[in-house]
C-alpha cells in the first residue's frame, strides 16, 4: 500500500515539475481570420500547421481559425494558389490569447507560352491529316511481326532467352540418350530433311547476307 502512495505521489510530482518547466503561462490561444491580400476575401479550407510539430488546423467557410500554441511556437498559413506567410508568437507575449489578421499574397504562376494559331481551311486540314504519320498500334506491330520475312529477320537477329536455350540443350540431351549405344540416324537419305532443305535453299536462307 505504501508502494503504491509514493507512486502516485511521485507521478503527480513528475507532472507538476512538467507544467513548471514549460510554464504553465507559456500556453497561447492562437485565433484569427485568414483573409486574401487583394480584395479582403475570407480563405476558407487554409492550413494553419505549428513549424516542425504535426499539428494544426484549418479555416472554416468564413476564414476564421482557432489553434493552442505555445510561446515562441512558428505558426506556417498555407493555401493552394498563395504564398505561405509565417507567424511567429512572441516568448515575452503577455496574457494567454493572441488574435492575427493574416493576409495572403496570391502566388503567380507562369505556365508556357501558347501560340495561337487562325483556324486552317477544309483544304488545309485535309492536306495535314492525309499527311500526318500515326505511329502503328499493337495489332498492326503484331501483324507485322508475323510476316515470313520478319519472322526470319527476328529468327536471326534476336538472341535466344533463358527458356528456349534451356529447351534447345535439353533436346540435344535427350537426343543423345536417345541413340545412346547406337550410330544416329543420317539425315543423307531422309526425304523429310531433303524437303526441309529445299525449301530453305528457295527461301534464300544460305544465300551470303551483306
Amino acid at each position: 500500500m505504501k508502494i503504491i502512495i509514493l507512486l502516485i505521489s511521485f507521478i503527480v510530482c513528475k507532472n507538476a515539475i512538467a507544467q513548471t518547466s514549460n510554464g504553465s503561462d507559456s500556453v497561447i490561444q492562437l485565433y484569427g481570420v485568414v483573409m486574401t491580400a487583394d480584395s479582403l476575401r475570407a480563405l476558407p479550407g487554409a492550413s494553419v500547421m505549428v513549424d516542425g510539430q504535426n499539428r494544426g488546423t484549418i479555416t472554416n467557410e468564413k476564414g476564421i481559425f482557432s489553434i493552442v500554441v505555445y510561446k515562441g511556437d512558428k505558426i506556417i498559413f498555407s493555401s493552394i494558389g498563395y504564398k505561405d506567410a509565417n507567424l511567429k508568437i512572441a516568448t515575452n507575449l503577455d496574457g494567454n490569447q493572441q488574435s492575427v489578421l493574416q493576409l495572403m499574397v496570391t502566388d503567380t504562376v507562369y505556365e508556357q507560352i501558347v501560340i495561337v494559331r487562325p483556324k486552317p481551311t477544309p483544304e488545309e486540314f485535309a492536306r495535314d491529316f492525309i499527311n500526318t504519320k500515326v505511329e502503328d498500334d499493337d495489332v498492326e506491330a503484331a501483324r507485322k511481326n508475323n510476316e515470313e520475312a520478319k519472322k526470319r529477320v527476328l529468327l536471326e537477329t534476336l538472341p535466344v532467352d533463358g527458356r528456349e536455350a534451356v529447351n534447345m540443350a535439353l533436346a540435344k540431351q535427350a537426343q543423345r540418350y536417345y541413340y545412346n549405344g547406337q550410330n544416329p540416324p543420317q539425315n543423307l537419305f531422309s526425304p523429310i530433311a531433303w524437303t526441309k532443305f529445299i525449301k530453305a535453299w528457295k527461301r534464300g536462307d544460305f544465300k551470303r547476307k551483306k
